[in-house]
């Protein structure tokens, strides 16, 4: 392929890839503006893909929505593949239009395997978090013995069935235990030691021709799982009062987004996800390791885990008097692959040494619009308008592009019959975003479709505004990097202390263009005063919003606005280039296999393919994926990659 022609292509196919020992299983409201450091958005779900980045730091937790596997799920083929992806956007759609380096570009596979993108979490120490010890602290051993039920209360062979049923071995089946002195006391202590000693597992208490039995069985095998009662709190049992009441753990993941692992981890301790927290939310498709905190759940607890989950470990036990907050890492060390390059040695270099000593433009990368054929960010422009009826119709009508069948169904009921319940029932996931919209909009009608949206978890609300909001950034950065370059200017702004100011023609002088931020529209942002600046009243004003009169009668859809820095100078950064012969192998040494003891990846230096293989720190809220794109100086949209790939995806 040309230079001209620079390919990255997420592959649509799984990487099958489990944690090492597992390998046999189965397997922001209304706040004051900010440095863009402190985002004002998270992400949502239903129409927006796994992040290909570290975090986006705001908002409150939510359960997360049910969502359609972002890898070729169901598609089958290339050509699915590219045909779902042919009605999305490119990086001109969405605002992506400058580079800053003058080196010419070249072309690339990125995430050909999941493993090819690693993300280690910085935590705001400064220190890199990584998994290297799984080993439970004595205090949590000692603490244990006095405040759990024991193995003793089991057989051998009673303790190898449940470890077996456990480990998915029997995951329909399950476990009789006989009570033959039945007493009530003798029946609670079996079933808190079955549900502490065996995470995962669950019981009940059968009577059988006149005896009793505790059943224990798996409840991630049973239908009846959201039957099951989640503990709204903690277990109520003596916990140390010189201990911690949070216990903080590592959590190395892979493939699998941070809400989905919650979500594993809370109905597996049979928790409700509110107990954990975390400093940001990670991609899914990548190795991801970062620092969860859990309320009053033992270390030893969590670490019977590593014994039944997949593509998890869980490890670095400590006891904490605190909760992680959102947002308060210092940012994302990330060691990235880029296969079959096309760029001589000469071009890497010219190309890193750009990233490393000039950066990037800070540009919201595509996942933050989404990936079908209705971007994210015009349903956002629709709710500033206040234009409920195309709010609806943007995320309901049919569409150009390749879905799930039950979704294009969905979709076509509603344009028929335009009856909510109706569509619902050609939607076997209810907790998608179209699913909870039509749930509201059967509970309240089509006359009170503010109420009905409200349905839709806050966040995956916020996140269109947001999305409107990361548009109009990229669209005014383009503008004003094309207007005056990589130097400061009279009229662009600095922040002081968290304050942004008008920098004077001499002041221009003393700065440069690492210190200019862009404003995202809002009531309590101030805007360049050069003629760019005056390009947001006008591109407002064009989408029949007024720039003086943010507020929305709704409040959570008024926006105060923030700051973001226009160039982001990564840190840390190193590159090799890596010649190679089996594309299946892995070319990182993860911490799992580093914990092990599995020797690094071997290369060989005459082999017939060539990849490049970079680290680089970034900051929060940034996106990876941007500082590729200044390296290759390519589209990073999902559509052009694979306009140009489809032979490669097949």
């Amino acid at each position: 392929m040309a230079d001209a022609e620079p390919m990255l292509v997420p592959a649509p196919g799984r990487e099958k890839r489990a944690c090492p020992a597992l390998e046999d299983e189965v397997a922001h409201s209304t706040k004051r503006p900010r440095v863009q450091k402190d985002e004002n958005n998270r992400g949502g779900h239903s129409h927006k893909p796994a992040q290909d980045e570290a975090e986006e730091p705001e908002g409150e937790e939510t359960e997360p929505l049910e969502e359609e596997d972002g890898e070729g799920a169901g598609l089958g083929s290339g050509e699915a593949f590219a045909e779902m992806m042919k009605h999305g956007l490119t990086e001109l759609d969405v605002g992506i239009l400058k580079c800053v380096s003058e080196h010419k570009g070249f072309s690339g596979i990125l995430k050909e395997r999941y493993s090819d993108f690693v993300v280690h979490e910085v935590n705001k120490e400064g220190k890199t978090v990584q998994l290297d010890d799984l080993s439970v602290p004595e205090e949590a051993e000692e603490a244990s013995v006095a405040e759990q039920p024991g193995s003793e209360v089991f057989t051998e062979e009673q303790k190898h069935q449940l470890e077996q049923l456990q480990l998915f071995k029997k995951k329909e089946g399950n476990v009789s235990i006989e009570m033959a002195d039945d007493t009530k006391e003798k029946r609670t202590l079996v079933h808190k030691a079955v549900k502490t000693l065996y995470p995962g597992l669950e019981t009940k208490t059968e009577e059988r021709e006149g005896k009793k039995f505790i059943v224990a069985y798996h409840a991630a095998g049973q239908k009846a799982l959201a039957e099951v009662n989640i503990a709204a709190a903690p277990r109520k049992h003596s916990w140390p009062k010189s201990r911690g009441a949070f216990c903080h753990f590592v959590l190395y993941k892979e493939n699998k987004d941070t809400m989905e692992a919650i979500n594993v981890l809370s109905k597996f301790l049979r928790m409700r996800p509110n107990v954990f927290s975390y400093m940001g939310t990670k991609d899914k498709r990548a190795i991801t390791v970062q620092e969860i905190a859990v309320l009053k759940v033992t270390a030893e607890r969590l670490s019977h885990l590593n014994k039944c989950l997949n593509n998890f470990k869980l490890g670095n036990f400590c006891y904490k008097k605190h909760p992680l907050k959102l947002g308060e890492l210092r940012g994302n060390h990330f060691t990235v692959v880029i296969r079959n390059i096309t760029g001589t040695d000469d071009q890497v270099q010219q190309a890193m040494t750009s990233l490393r000593e000039t950066g990037f433009i800070n540009y919201y990368g595509m996942q933050r619009f989404g990936t079908t054929a209705v971007p994210t960010h015009q349903v956002g422009k629709a709710i500033l308008q206040d234009n409920w009826n195309e709010v609806i119709d943007l995320i309901l009508k049919p569409r150009p592009g390749a879905e799930k069948g039950y979704l294009v169904k969905c979709r076509e009921e509603w344009a028929q019959s335009q009856d909510p319940e109706a569509a619902l029932k050609k939607l076997p996931v209810k907790r998608c975003v179209e699913g909870q919209l039509l749930r509201g909009l059967s509970m309240y009608g089509k006359k009170n479709i503010i109420t009905a949206f409200a349905m839709i978890p806050r966040n995956n609300r916020l996140m269109y505004i947001h999305s409107y909001q990361s548009f109009m950034w990229n669209t005014m950065v383009s503008r004003r990097i094309e207007a005056f370059g990589l130097k400061a200017v009279e009229g662009d702004l600095v922040l002081r202390g968290g304050t942004a100011f008008v920098l004077s023609a001499a002041e221009a002088e003393t700065h440069s263009i690492q210190d200019v931020v862009m404003p995202l529209p809002g009531f309590d942002v101030i805007y360049p005063t050069h003629h760019v600046g005056k390009g947001y009243r006008e591109k407002l004003s064009a989408d029949n919003l007024d720039i003086d009169n943010m507020r929305h009668r709704v409040r959570d859809y008024s926006l105060a606005g923030a700051y973001r820095r226009i160039l982001i100078k990564p840190s840390d950064v190193s590159w090799e280039v890596i010649n190679y012969d089996d594309p299946r192998i892995s070319l990182v040494h993860t911490d799992v296999e580093k914990l092990e003891d599995q020797p690094p990846p071997v290369f060989n230096k005459e082999g017939k393919y060539r990849a490049l293989r970079m680290e680089f720190s970034l900051p929060p809220s940034t996106y990876a994926t941007m500082a590729i794109r200044e390296v290759l100086k390519m589209d990073t949209s999902i559509k052009n990659q694979t306009q140009l790939n489809t032979i490669w995806l097949n």
